[in-house]
């Protein structure tokens, strides 16, 4: 079933419910806690999902939810609504107006609409299958990137990745060009990917993520030009096991990889299974 202009409209109001409930909180007390899992957690993550929460019982109520704070409701649709209040909870509690709320629509597993929304700054990007992504309602577009040695590379921090897949970033890292002090960008969550979207970035590794970490981000980066694929190439589905790879420019995908699995030539001979 193809994004309808009302699964749009719905996607917009998400963000703004979720926009309203976390504006008040910012650089304000918001009951900072951690997980069970040591992610950080505050009222405006919970409550902003649960605003939108309430909005897709009352208008989608049989489409399922997948949710960071509040879990899964099954469907009977086939289409999820996947949605993370925060995202870059971390960076939202240090005043910091690089998180986002992310908003997708999965279909049969796949993402076919995505929304990266800064709502402290007034940003908001969506993108659909077949359609151009927009920024604010203007066309967004990445950039060229003639080589990936020069190439702008970020991720939120390589403390997040799982011991084995460091040495995979930090050789990506090593064939951009750039040094662990000088070279990538650090921080940034989902704002990364807007940025490459409008042509600020060119490579965003990640390692570690669930779906409601990147589902938004898939038809944002893609009707913008770049790409978004696992770390062996393969495009990033319900199924995806969470090591995220946004290439502004698609000419650079097999160098991308090249560069990520060099590593495994003159490291400890395993594979790496993204």
């Amino acid at each position: 079933m193809p994004v309808r202009p009302d699964d749009i409209a719905l996607a917009h109001r998400l963000a703004d419910a979720a926009g309203a409930v976390i504006r008040p909180y910012f650089r304000q007390p918001a009951g900072l806690e951690l997980k069970a899992d040591r992610s950080p957690v505050t009222r405006a993550d919970r409550e902003a999902e649960e605003a939108m929460r309430r909005l897709l019982d009352a208008e989608r109520s049989g489409d399922g939810i997948v949710g960071e704070e509040h879990g899964t409701k099954e469907g009977v649709t086939g289409r999820q609504w996947v949605l993370d209040p925060i995202d870059g909870t971390r960076s939202f509690t240090a005043g910091r107006a690089i998180f986002g709320t992310l908003i997708a629509l999965v279909e049969d597993g796949w993402p076919i609409l995505g929304i990266i929304d800064q709502p402290v700054q007034r940003e908001r990007w969506i993108g659909v299958t077949g359609r151009p992504t927009l920024l604010n309602g203007a066309p967004a577009r990445t950039r060229a990137c003639a080589a990936l040695e020069g190439a702008i590379v970020a991720t939120t921090s390589p403390h997040l990745f799982a011991e084995g897949d460091v040495p995979h970033y930090m050789a990506l890292v090593a064939a951009s060009g750039g040094a662990p002090r000088q070279g990538p960008v650090y921080g940034g969550d989902c704002y990364n990917y807007g940025l490459l979207a409008s042509g600020h970035l060119d490579v965003v590794c990640e390692s570690g993520l669930q779906l409601y970490d990147f589902a938004a981000l898939v038809p944002v980066v893609e009707g913008a030009g770049g790409r978004m694929c696992d770390w062996n190439g393969d495009p990033l589905t319900s199924a995806s096991a969470g090591h995220v790879l946004a290439i502004g420019d698609p000419a650079r995908t097999d160098d991308v990889l090249e560069a990520l699995h060099g590593v495994q030539e003159h490291g400890d001979g395993h594979d790496h299974e993204a």
